[in-house]
């Protein structure tokens, strides 16, 4: 097994019916598994053209998160105008792509919430209006203060455990929370928020990506692209790595020592 579901660089050979690129296009892929590689093989379907002036880092790094992002914000949440929202992980590769993604598409409040000052500082360079460390006991009150006890309009949930349960009882009546992962290995607290689920009609749902729907990764990958052209996105390349090194940057990782993005890179 060769781990990595994603890749950049430029096309070396076509297979058959490969027939919407051509060799020595700059292209970025989603795979299945095998980007920890020099060279990967990928369906067509799954491959998109670089935009002029993307280099390859920030086309590798804009790819699973970017379009997760996207998808999170606009086909699972679909945030509407003048909503608060707040964000889990908001110095990680999907977090700092949303906490943008969110104010283009015109958020009254985007909450940023990490858990240390630096991480903390990178949120509010990207835009955050607010940020919260929930690592504090006091995080939620926080929230329920800059909102002027309104709440929480929609989650994007991706820790788990405690920390779940916590942002869920930010929600605002008709709020909704999006799970996009679970990094502390914790489950929900499923129990606790059944009473408040039912009694201010809250919403909880899963996502996976834009790829589930056929058409919608091409719209996010073209969405994205342009943010990027415009000068309007910033892909956060926090560290990276030799492909060599691939386990330091999996330490690094596991040890919360990173921000935005980790990648790889094939030395020439």
């Amino acid at each position: 097994f060769t781990p990595g579901f994603e890749a950049a660089g430029t096309i070396t050979a076509l297979g058959a019916g490969g027939n919407r690129f051509a060799t020595g296009q700059r292209v970025a892929a989603v795979l299945e598994a095998g980007g920890y590689a020099e060279y990967v093989v990928a369906p067509q379907d799954k491959v998109f053209p670089i935009p002029e002036g993307v280099d390859f880092a920030t086309a590798s790094a804009m790819l699973v998160q970017g379009l997760t992002a996207y998808g999170l914000i606009h086909d699972a949440a679909k945030l509407q105008a003048g909503e608060h929202i707040l964000i889990e992980a908001a110095a990680g590769g999907v977090g700092s792509l949303a906490v943008q993604l969110a104010k283009l598409a015109g958020a009254g409040m985007v909450v940023g919430a990490a858990g240390s000052r630096t991480k903390l500082d990178v949120v509010r360079t990207l835009g955050a209006d607010v940020v919260v460390d929930y690592t504090e006991k006091e995080w939620v009150n926080t929230i329920y203060e800059a909102t002027h006890g309104h709440g929480i309009d929609i989650v994007l949930e991706c820790v788990g455990g405690p920390t779940a349960g916590q942002a869920f009882n930010t929600l605002a009546p008709l709020g909704r929370m999006i799970l996009f992962g679970g990094a502390s290995g914790q489950p929900l607290p499923l129990p606790e928020l059944m009473m408040p689920l039912n009694m201010k009609g809250l919403s909880l749902t899963g996502f996976g990506g834009p790829w589930l729907r056929p058409g919608r990764a091409a719209v996010a990958a073209q969405a994205i692209g342009q943010y990027i052209q415009n000068g309007q996105l910033t892909v956060v390349i926090g560290q990276t790595f030799p492909l060599k090194e691939a386990a330091a940057a999996h330490q690094a990782i596991a040890a919360r020592q990173t921000v935005g993005k980790t990648v790889l890179v094939v030395e020439a």
